[in-house]
């Protein structure tokens, strides 16, 4: 009993924040302003979703829905090979330990050093004030941990699968067609949904790159919100919500599906 109590009221801390946002998206702007401390609206408006409509949100949302698949689509293309490439073939022992490396990095340097160069390649190109520069320099984070992440699962597909296929004359692309990719999918399907997370909360980047504000991000978006004159924090609570309920959509359906292929797996 006291086990479960202590669960709850840890759970409850843990909602708190995503409870109290949800109903300051609610509130008018005289009631999250008062001194006066309430959860709940006393006067429920949906002022600040009809602001946001009008505001023309879908188009950031688009935006940034584009970004992401594209981060996605291009990370494990590159990504598969790589980690493919790691554990078949005769590569120094424990490289991939230098992509763990690599990675530990990456995340630990500040973004804003990797700003200039990447601002200058993007003119190069001319891929400034574009989604499509977004989606490249996404994967200065994006590829390498999806490399790491895809070792492990590539390393659980059994050697004996493929070359049992290689004696019965498959070719390599039908080994990866019919053996490695399906085995993979589990794998493939949990990695694109943290980099397509990492890719849908990038602030950084989508505010120093872009400058139009059609081309926005939704985290770019809600820069916009905070000026010095005053934070309008019903719109801000509301958009927060809005740009969550994907990702928790998305996380649930995964965790579905791969507790689904694990089950049938061991079956």
């Amino acid at each position: 009993m006291i086990r479960a109590v202590a669960a709850f009221a840890v759970a409850l801390l843990s909602l708190l924040p995503l409870i109290w946002m949800v109903a300051t998206s609610f509130k008018p702007p005289l009631e999250y302003v008062s001194t006066s401390i309430s959860l709940l609206p006393q006067e429920p408006t949906l002022a600040h979703y009809r602001a946001l409509a009008a505001a023309g949100l879908w188009r950031q949302g688009l935006n940034s829905t584009v970004v992401a698949i594209g981060t996605v689509a291009l990370a494990l293309l590159t990504a598969l090979p790589a980690a493919y490439g790691l554990v078949r073939l005769q590569l120094p022992k424990r490289l991939d330990l230098l992509f763990l490396g690599f990675v530990l990095v990456i995340k630990l340097a500040p973004p804003i050093a990797l700003a200039i160069p990447l601002y200058q390649l993007l003119r190069a190109i001319g891929l400034i004030d574009s989604l499509a520069g977004l989606i490249i320099v996404n994967q200065i984070y994006a590829l390498p941990f999806a490399i790491w992440m895809l070792l492990g699962f590539v390393r659980d597909v059994p050697v004996a699968f493929e070359e049992a296929a290689m004696m019965d004359g498959a070719g390599f692309l039908r080994r990866m067609r019919d053996i490695v990719m399906p085995l993979l999918m589990p794998g493939l399907i949990a990695t694109g949904v943290f980099v397509a997370i990492m890719s849908w909360n990038e602030f950084l980047f989508a505010l120093l790159f872009v400058q139009t504000p059609s081309n926005f991000t939704l985290p770019a978006y809600i820069a916009t919100l905070i000026n010095e004159d005053e934070t309008l924090w019903g719109r801000l609570a509301a958009i927060g919500l809005l740009a969550s309920l994907p990702v928790l959509a998305s996380v649930g359906l995964v965790r579905k599906g791969l507790l689904r292929d694990i089950a049938t797996d061991q079956h």
